[in-house]
């Protein structure tokens, strides 16, 4: 865990210092005063972790808040390590879950105050960071958390729902509000949250200096061509000659998918059935790129290569199942 942690006096130091060992932290990690780049820790930091007043943090980080989207998990622990609360991004940032733990290690009280886990029902936001799903829509998030502390609300998926759902879930494919998990991006309800597991792996073969836009436009017709989620885009890879490609990696960035890159050699020792192209294998060294790298990575190949504006794609679906 990318984390850092403050304190304000004698005895948070030394609950700081135990917290740093527990969590295998550097040194450079404890703060015993606010720092100077203090903003910098919020943007680059996945936790930082407050030993004192409730009061105090807030005030710290109040320049900083923008988004529970980017915001990173804010924990505050009493000087005397009794209660470990967690004051921003409870469920996307991770707070809820990290103040659980750090209670778990000192033996504290963990003080979780949002409301659906207050009363014991099913999280979407939480739970999908836990199980790597995008989210379509905070503001219908936001209505779903709302309308399940007051009803069941329905679920529908593409994937086999285990039984017995959380608190708070019902099957169903129809009503005013409910949640959708799938790739298929699928609306069954006048309000529906789409939850989507990022399992898509695209392989890439492109031209030398293809510009962002041009991928994205060649991805996103693949996918919609196919009835896929855009958004349900993981991974992209492609052959190493393609790793500095300022295209693809800024299309990568904008899909918020990892990147990874293999040699010709590589490519060529992938197994499978592929659509080979002589003049591809003078040029880069393999008969075919985009299908060899999805190979490589991992998964079931469910769209085979697919021509469009000089790049080829091809795109690879991971196993993938709904656990609560």
């Amino acid at each position: 865990m990318k984390a850092a942690v403050f304190c304000f006096s004698d005895s948070g130091s030394k609950l700081a210092e135990r917290l740093c060992t527990l969590l295998d932290l550097k040194k450079e990690c404890l703060h015993r005063h606010i720092p100077d780049d203090i903003g910098d820790l919020f943007a680059e930091k996945e936790a930082l972790i407050f030993i004192g007043a409730c009061g105090i943090a807030v005030r710290i980080i109040a320049p900083f808040v923008k988004s529970k989207m980017t915001d990173p998990a804010v924990i505050v622990i009493d000087d005397q390590g009794r209660y470990v609360i967690p004051v921003l991004s409870g469920h996307i940032g991770g707070a809820n879950d990290i103040a659980r733990k750090l209670a778990s290690l000192l033996g504290a009280t963990p003080v979780i105050t949002t409301a659906t886990d207050g009363a014991g029902k099913f999280s979407c936001d939480a739970w999908a960071v836990q199980n790597n799903c995008a989210i379509s829509s905070m503001e219908v998030a936001k209505n779903v958390s709302a309308a399940i502390l007051k009803n069941d609300i329905p679920v529908a998926s593409d994937y086999e729902l285990p039984s017995p759902l959380p608190k708070g879930l019902v099957k169903g494919e129809s009503g005013e509000i409910g949640i959708y998990i799938g790739i298929h991006g699928r609306s069954p309800f006048k309000a529906t949250l789409q939850l989507i597991p990022r399992i898509l792996t695209l392989g890439i073969g492109c031209r030398k200096g293809t510009g962002k836009e041009q991928l994205m436009s060649a991805i996103k017709t693949v996918l919609a061509d196919n009835d896929l989620d855009f958004r349900a885009v993981g991974k992209i890879v492609s052959i190493d000659i393609k790793k500095d490609e300022e295209g693809l990696i800024s299309c990568a960035k904008a899909l918020c998918a990892e990147t990874a890159f293999y040699t010709a050699d590589e490519l060529s020792a992938a197994e499978g059935d592929f659509s080979e192209s002589e003049f591809v294998r003078k040029t880069v060294g393999t008969g075919n790129v985009c299908e060899r790298s999805a190979a490589i990575s991992g998964g079931k190949m469910i769209v085979r290569k697919t021509a469009l504006d000089g790049i080829t794609v091809a795109v690879a679906v991971k196993d993938w199942r709904v656990e609560f």
